[in-house]
């Protein structure tokens, strides 16, 4: 079964069930998002709706998400981890619960007329309880009553089966997760254990019945939702009956070329290329760039990855082929630069695999090929001058962290020359050294809302009004490039050419504060884009949750009054402006060319 009909079957089977079919949201979360650096999961676009609000597909949907994961980037090149990959989901927002969500699953999973898997070589874990919640005796049940063994089915703590929150509050529960044996079918064990690794988790079925507040608490959830995930990838993997996910369709044409070009037969340096240069080309045409910080480095570390994986393999940085697929007079002198460097060859491959699933993809090529060459181009510079450091003696951990250059080439360097590396003493300063990194990138890697509290839902709120004071007094040149909000602050980032002065900040916090003052409702409505733009909403008019966006107004027409705001946006709101504190602005500064930075407070 190729991934495209496992695409297809997922799909169909939920909407049998009654779900709407709902696009894969972009891998960059919208700003408003209780979320990551990433889109890390299906359910971090729709956490508004898991609290209770209205999603415009009502209270099932399902889709396969493209996600992007470097939380396992060092187990990235085994049979199953990936940085980019596809998640199926559907999700409930409080409509059915546990027994529809196990039934199905099995159903999808077993039926001769979805993926028919044999029902011997599957295992499923449920929460085991501690001091917060009890037990999950009643997953437990409805899998005994599908006929799954008690041996078959683990009782195994929090850090196994619990899921969320997405922040530091906000919903999450036990979950679900099923396994399928890939080791010899003749040899599966009687009872599940999930530390042999033959036993692969392929979904998981999340029962969000808890809310997390601020002072650590599970609170049960006024509404119960369901929120899955089942792997494309390993999926594939087991339906073309396959060892490893890069066997598969989705990488099996990637792999071949990159053992054409390679001089070695290092099976997890050429896994590990195929996984980043895949994550690179999704990241580059959902609008990210290599850059030094946030998302911007996460894609810059993947590519130089990709380039130093590629030497130690020996493949040559200039390509003398040209890809079939853009061998057409008409523009070929323009690209031939792009393909002089094999990640781009490699990105070509990518693009072919995916362009009729995300059609995207092939409208962003040149833009995809463009930053590929830049940075490899660029990184090729940066292991010139590391070469030339070597030559000089310079030691290993310094060629690392100042030169940027791969600690795997300064071995492979030194053992052609017969100098002996100290390893211990890299190690060492290496972990010195990511304990900075996490440290300095905790707060850096958080887009969009800590949260989904109170506070930081008031600060949320504090935001639009901050926006469109901005517009009155700056002008409305002005549009939102970036935000951060917690419970103790906001910042918001914007489009303006030059530093403001006293009095236009003093104007600003003035027009807020009596927008405070007048207690003006945050209404929410679903309209069609066009609509939205017809009604002078602002923000990013995209179709992530399908032809309806989510629009909220600051005041009520319906009463005849003018709105002071009306913004296309997502997550947690105040019900009303009364209940925000005195808006202050604690400072303005320069974020990058062209954009100014306020933090401010309500206090």
């Amino acid at each position: 079964m190729t991934s495209k009909e496992i695409r297809e079957k997922f799909l169909e089977f939920m909407e049998g069930k009654g779900h709407t079919i709902i696009p894969s949201a972009s891998l960059i979360p919208d700003e408003t998002d209780p979320t990551v650096l990433f889109t890390t999961a299906g359910m971090h676009p729709l956490v508004p709706y898991l609290m209770g609000e209205k999603h415009p597909g009502g209270n099932r949907v399902a889709n396969v998400q493209k996600c992007v994961r470097t939380g396992d980037i060092d187990e990235v090149g085994d049979i199953s981890h990936l940085t980019f990959f596809e998640m199926m989901g559907n999700w409930s927002f409080g409509d059915y619960f546990k027994k529809e969500a196990i039934e199905w699953s099995w159903e999808f999973l077993t039926d001769k007329k979805w993926l028919g898997l044999d029902k011997n070589l599957l295992a499923v874990s449920v929460f085991s309880g501690d001091e917060n919640a009890p037990f999950d005796e009643e997953a437990f049940d409805i899998w005994k009553k599908l006929g799954v063994p008690e041996k078959r089915i683990a009782k195994l703590p929090k850090e196994n089966n619990w899921w969320g929150p997405a922040g530091k509050t906000g919903p999450c529960g036990p979950d679900s997760e099923m396994f399928y044996w890939v080791g010899d079918p003749d040899k599966v064990p009687e009872s599940f254990d999930d530390d042999n690794d033959l036993w692969i988790e392929i979904w998981n079925d999340v029962f969000m019945q808890y809310n997390k507040t601020n002072d650590g608490n599970y609170e049960p959830l006024a509404q119960k939702n369901v929120d899955t995930g089942l792997g494309l990838a390993r999926a594939a993997m087991i339906m073309q009956s396959k060892d490893n996910i890069y066997e598969t369709d989705l990488f099996a044409p990637i792999m071949e070329k990159i053992s054409e070009l390679a001089n070695s037969d290092d099976i997890k340096s050429k896994r590990i290329i195929a996984d980043h240069i895949k994550a690179s080309v999704f990241m580059i045409s959902d609008g990210v760039e290599p850059l030094n910080t946030g998302r911007g480095y996460v894609l810059r570390r993947l590519i130089r990855r990709a380039v130093r994986y590629g030497k130690l393999l020996g493949i040559n940085k200039k390509i003398e082929s040209i890809p079939s697929s853009i061998e057409g007079e008409e523009g070929k002198d323009s690209r031939r630069q792009h393909f002089n460097f094999f990640v781009s060859v490699i990105a070509e491959l990518v693009i072919e695999i995916y362009k009729d699933i995300y059609p995207e993809l092939e409208q962003n090529k040149e833009k995809i090929f463009e930053e590929l060459r830049k940075e490899e181009e660029k990184f090729g510079k940066t292991l010139e001058k590391g070469l030339k450091e070597f030559e000089k003696g310079t030691d290993a951990f310094i060629l690392f962290s100042t030169y940027g250059f791969p600690f795997e080439l300064t071995k492979e360097l030194a053992k052609e020359k017969g100098i002996e590396i100290n390893e211990k003493e890299f190690d060492k300063e290496f972990k010195k050294h990511q304990e900075l990194s996490k440290t300095a990138s905790a707060g850096m890697f958080k887009g969009g809302l800590a949260d989904s509290g109170e506070k930081t839902a008031k600060l949320h709120t504090a935001t639009h009004l901050l926006h469109q004071a901005l517009r009155e007094v700056l002008g409305e040149n002005v549009a939102q490039k970036g935000s951060n909000i917690t419970a103790e602050r906001l910042r918001f980032d914007f489009s303006h050419p030059e530093k403001m002065t006293d009095e236009q900040k003093r104007k600003v916090e003035d027009i807020v504060n009596e927008k405070i003052k007048e207690n003006l409702p945050v209404i929410c409505e679903e309209m069609t884009v066009e609509d939205a733009k017809t009604k002078g909403a602002i923000g990013i008019f995209d179709t992530k949750y399908g032809d309806k966006v989510k629009v909220y107004s600051i005041g009520d027409s319906a009463k005849g009054e003018t709105l002071f705001s009306r913004e296309i946006c997502g997550g947690p709101h105040a019900k009303s402006t009364g209940e925000l504190d005195h808006f202050r602005i604690k400072k303005e500064e320069a974020s990058s060319a062209g954009v100014r930075r306020i933090k401010a407070v309500l206090e």
